[in-house]
């Protein structure tokens, strides 16, 4: 598929993320949909709830995903294409099977995926490409279909990280900005040891090391360069509830080694999110800082991507460039 073939009939966009509850008479069933429809104990689900109450019940992911689908095809269309939105959800209405079937009932015939984790995984980006994968093959006439599979290294997203870095540092107390390290995060996922003792995501064989962990690392060395040289480290959060061992080390660990070597302050880039949700606006802005808080040191975290136009224009030059060349 290239971007010359896709300007002649309308090419399917379909912009991805893991879902949410769309309300707070939602919650439960989002939360035993994410557990592969085994109901959460009354404990967790009531933890849960709590959760949402703390960030006002706000369910922002479904309205920023839309808007992100919509700017997106915009600016795609903008430039002499032809292109229709579509959104589907991992967990949550619209899943992504209905978004598929939609999409040829509506006469799409070539399409591309995109998911919102900048970060590749097997257990993350390739299980939304399946879904659609699976979906596809139920068609009367399957689309023709490419995807996105990662955009974490890509320059414009590493200038916008790197914007919102210096903003955040910026935003510390001048005494301790000098001082301060950047902690680059993503959501933690199960881990599994390898032949070769190194660790990988439990369902992924990646070689020769993880694909997910390297993403992230590459991430944060890239955008710590430019901005200025920060200090950085990676940490990982919102690990779930299993007993696998999950990857670490978890940021709530980090802040306070961080603290303990006389770092003044703290600022968080979760690289591995591009939109508000409860794991930024619950895990980050309330927990993560009541531990820097206790700790005392100066917390402050970047401004995440959703639908500002300064992402959107990432995204358009992320999908226009995969269109010219979609070898994945």
């Amino acid at each position: 598929m290239t971007a010359a073939t896709g300007a002649r009939a309308p090419i399917g966009v379909l912009v991805m993320a893991y879902g949410t509850a769309s309300g707070p008479d939602d919650i439960e069933r989002y939360y035993t949909d994410i557990r592969g429809g085994r109901a959460p104990t009354p404990e967790h689900l009531r933890e849960l709830q709590e959760r949402y109450a703390a960030i006002g019940n706000a369910f922002p992911l479904l309205d920023t995903t839309r808007a992100q689908a919509e700017g997106l095809v915009e600016r795609l269309n903008a430039a002499g294409g032809s292109f229709r939105a579509f959104v589907g959800m991992k967990h949550s209405e619209p899943f992504i099977p209905g978004a598929v079937e939609r999409m040829a009932a509506d006469g799409i015939r070539r399409a591309v995926g995109i998911v919102m984790a900048p970060h590749w995984s097997g257990m993350s980006v390739e299980a939304y490409v399946e879904r659609v994968l699976a979906a596809n093959l139920e068609l009367g006439e399957p689309i023709e279909w490419s995807f996105v599979r990662s955009y974490h290294d890509h320059a414009a997203f590493v200038t916008l990280l790197a914007d919102r870095v210096r903003e955040a540092l910026a935003s510390l107390p001048e005494e301790v900005r000098s001082g301060a390290t950047v902690i680059f995060s993503a959501h933690s996922l199960p881990t599994r040891v390898a032949d070769d003792g190194t660790l990988r995501c439990k369902t992924c064989d990646c070689e020769p090391s993880c694909r997910y962990r390297d993403g992230l690392r590459r991430t944060a060395e890239l955008v710590s360069e430019q901005a200025n040289g920060v200090d950085h480290v990676i940490a990982w959060q919102s690990a779930g509830r299993t007993a696998d061992p999950w990857w670490g080390p978890p940021i709530e660990t980090v802040i306070g080694e961080l603290a303990s070597a006389g770092r003044g302050g703290a600022v968080v880039c979760s690289a591995g999110f591009v939109a508000d949700h409860l794991e930024i606006l619950y895990d980050l802005d309330i927990e993560t800082k009541a531990i820097a808080d206790e700790a005392g040191i100066a917390f402050a975290r970047t401004r995440m991507p959703n639908a500002d136009p300064e992402f959107l224009d990432v995204l358009a030059q992320v999908v226009r460039e995969h269109l010219d060349d979609p070898g994945d």
